[in-house]
């Protein structure tokens, strides 16, 4: 899995549109193996975005838990914690 898709179920307050496209782009970019399509192929890339994004969001909010919701700040603390302990030394 790409390392810049971050999981973005059950978090308080709920991903944001932004969050979605993003990780759906990353998606795509990966896929195509592309950061930058060419001209021919940029609105096959664009589609490919807004439909993975509008279905990922579809995908969020149909989810179910019982778990309580996550707290961004810790998250992206442990998420800090894991990339100095990788890069580290």
């Amino acid at each position: 899995m790409c390392r810049n898709i971050r999981p973005l179920h059950n978090f308080e307050p709920p991903a944001t549109d932004d969050e979605v496209t993003s990780a759906a782009l990353q998606f795509v970019r990966k896929v195509a193996g592309t950061t930058k399509p060419s001209t021919a192929n940029q609105d096959a890339f664009d589609r490919a975005v807004a439909e993975i994004a509008h279905i990922t969001r579809h995908l969020l909010d149909d989810l179910v838990t019982t778990a309580p919701p996550k707290n961004r700040e810790v998250e992206a603390a442990k998420r800090r914690a894991r990339a100095e302990a990788r890069y580290a030394g």
